[in-house]
């Protein structure tokens, strides 16, 4: 068996592990309940990956996130590593089968979501597996007072009865004193070794910039950093108009949202995971699993909800170790508008309860049934119907997503139907005629064995796989046969799917996860009231304040932020700065906003400035806002 540092360099190619990932492999295989505090790009997953490795059996990884389990799922497949992730939307036999592969077929490592573990049968095969770590992944789930609790999480210490002698390892990017605390005392940690790592981030440059004109403020910090950047965004229009406005300005981009195809998902990642483009403008379904070194700038548009998706986010840049900002743009507005986002719209529990027993309804589920049944979901068409606000019937269903009530994939799908118009032998003059599409179809052929007989839905993943091919070859193939006439095929887009988890209830569904709603309403109000501190505050260092979030004190300055170059600024005068416009506008009239770069001053510098000239009428403006002497 290799020791750790020798795995590390066989699949990952690296030559040391950095602090303190060694520490906590070590704790793991000396058989301790572990804890593990590593912020963001800190290497988590190496953490439970190696010496799973190390040991005989399987390790049994608990994620919340279907798109980070299939990353990390896909990562170690390619590195030859056996693993499966147990993801939404797997029938009841394909969950067997794999179930039966995890047993049989040699694998290290069983990826599932908290959920999973609450169906008897799913349970009673993994008690019958070699297990050999019990890894949580974004721990702070199992925390009521962390930021995305999660009930399902709080079943994850039932595991403890069947495998007693086998240590759990607790992972998370963020979390304050208090959700640590909670997660040891949840999860019933022996005795647990604790590992924390540093929130602070030395290279990162905190800024908070006053914008009124956010795009022209967004133009200034891509001419002046031309490397990578992640531009955050709260939902899919903006991701689009600002991509789109970008590229019209001459600034490479892209975008990415939780409504695109995983076809689109990863070709607009791809791109810019290989510099193909500048800037990927994103919302926040973009970033978990993503490492890449060279992000310069990362830009938030609006205000996040709360500190702990800030940190991360902002946390994306510089994993180079080189100098890098995490820059959020504020408009006069900003606050009373996110609150409004945010705040306004989390339901409250009678519309939570109209919300779901409408949504059975919808479905024509009766009393007493519905469980596991899935349906295409439409979430604009379910509130087009029964009057609902959107936004708020958004919130309703994610937390009943969040309590395991039901599952809603984020993602959008693309349903493909296929039957194939030719006899056998005629199929077989096709596959002569056009042999560059023959493993394609023989791929679909073996493994839908009615596609003559009827039409048929085909999973293009899956083809993809088995064909080594990319799901736009499938498809373009696919329509390349239907124009010579020689199938049926019918593409349908959703949005959703929706996969109800308990039979219905109604009050008693509502009534059990009541309390939970209220805590998380006023978690989130209490998050982003730290939030308006963050960004009020104009006199204390943005890196001291974020550590000091997160419970460290008695730390520095870090002489990078908004506030710490402020400081360091001598303080001009308003007399003297008026004297150095004065002096710029006798060469040309100028705008405030020329004025404002060429004299490297603040907004309020500038505006303040130009009222006292213009009252003490020194200089006069035009209709089209420039300035000029009198």
């Amino acid at each position: 068996m290799l020791d750790a540092l020798s795995l590390l360099k066989k699949y990952w190619n690296h030559d040391s592990f950095r602090e303190p990932q060694d520490q906590i492999i070590q704790s793991v295989l000396e058989g301790h309940d572990t804890f593990a505090l590593l912020p963001t790009g800190g290497g988590k997953s190496i953490c439970f990956q190696i010496p799973a490795l190390m040991k005989p059996g399987i390790c049994l990884v608990i994620s919340p996130l279907i798109a980070l389990m299939k990353d990390q799922v896909a990562n170690l497949q390619k590195r030859d590593i056996k693993a499966i992730a147990l993801t939404g939307g797997i029938s009841a036999d394909e969950t067997i089968d794999l179930l039966d592969n995890c047993q049989f077929g040699n694998y290290k490592f069983l990826y599932l979501s908290p959920e999973r573990l609450q169906s008897d049968w799913v349970l009673e095969r993994i008690k019958s597996l070699p297990i050999n770590l019990i890894a949580i992944d974004e721990a702070h789930c199992v925390s009521q007072w962390g930021h995305d609790f999660r009930p399902a999480y709080l079943k994850i210490v039932n595991l403890k009865e069947f495998f007693p002698k086998v240590p759990f390892l607790a992972l998370t990017a963020s979390a304050t004193q208090r959700v640590q605390d909670d997660i040891c005392t949840q999860l019933h940690l022996q005795q647990p070794q604790i590992f924390k790592k540093s929130f602070a981030r030395e290279n990162i440059g905190y800024r908070i910039v006053d914008a009124e004109d956010k795009l022209y403020r967004i133009q200034q910090i891509l001419k002046k950093y031309s490397e990578p950047s992640i531009i955050y965004v709260r939902n899919r229009k903006s991701c689009l108009e600002i991509a789109s406005q970008l590229n019209t300005l001459g600034f490479s981009s892209t975008f990415y949202h939780g409504g695109l195809t995983t076809r689109e998902k990863e070709k607009n990642m791809k791109s810019w995971l290989n510099d193909e483009v500048q800037t990927i403008v994103a919302t926040n379904a973009f970033g978990m699993g993503i490492d890449k070194p060279n992000v310069r700038t990362v830009i938030h548009v609006q205000l996040p909800e709360n500190l702990e998706n800030y940190y991360q986010e902002a946390g994306r840049a510089g994993r180079n170790g080189e100098n890098a900002y995490a820059i959020l743009l504020l408009g006069p507005s900003d606050v009373q508008i996110t609150k409004a986002q945010f705040l306004d719209v989390l339901p409250d529990k009678p519309f939570l309860k109209e919300v779901y027993i409408k949504l059975n309804n919808f479905f024509q589920i009766g009393y007493g049934e519905g469980i596991n049944e899935s349906f295409s979901f439409n979430v604009n068409q379910f509130c087009g119907q029964y009057k609902f606000p959107v936004l708020k019937t958004f919130n309703a269903l994610q937390f009943l997503d969040n309590q395991g009530i039901i599952s809603l994939s984020k993602e959008f799908s693309e349903k493909v139907t296929l039957q194939f118009l030719l006899d056998s032998r005629e199929m077989l003059r096709y596959l002569s005629l056009n042999p560059a599409d023959e493993h394609v179809l023989t791929t679909i052929l073996r493994t839908y064995a009615g596609v003559y007989d009827m039409p048929t839905a085909l999973n293009l993943n899956l083809i993809a796989k088995k064909a080594a091919v990319s799901e736009d070859e499938v498809v373009t193939i696919l329509k390349r046969m239907q124009q010579k006439e020689a199938c049926t095929l019918i593409t349908q887009s959703n949005d959703s799917t929706l996969t109800f988890n308990e039979v219905r209830e109604d009050d008693l569904t509502i009534n059990r996860i009541a309390k939970f709603l209220q805590q998380q309403n006023e978690l989130k109000a209490t998050q982003f009231e730290a939030v308006v501190a963050f960004i009020s505050d104009k006199n204390s260092c943005k890196s001291k304040l974020l550590l000091e979030y997160f419970g460290e004190h008695n730390t520095k300055e870090c002489g990078n932020c908004s506030v710490c170059i402020q400081k360091k600024k001598t303080a001009k005068s308003p007399i003297e700065i008026a004297e150095n416009i004065i002096g710029l506008l006798q060469k040309s009239a100028l705008t405030s906003r020329e004025i404002e770069n060429m004299l490297d001053l603040t907004s309020e510098e500038t505006i303040f400035a130009l009222r006292m000239l213009l009252e003490n009428n020194k200089i006069t403006i035009n209709n089209q806002n420039q300035y000029s002497i009198l």
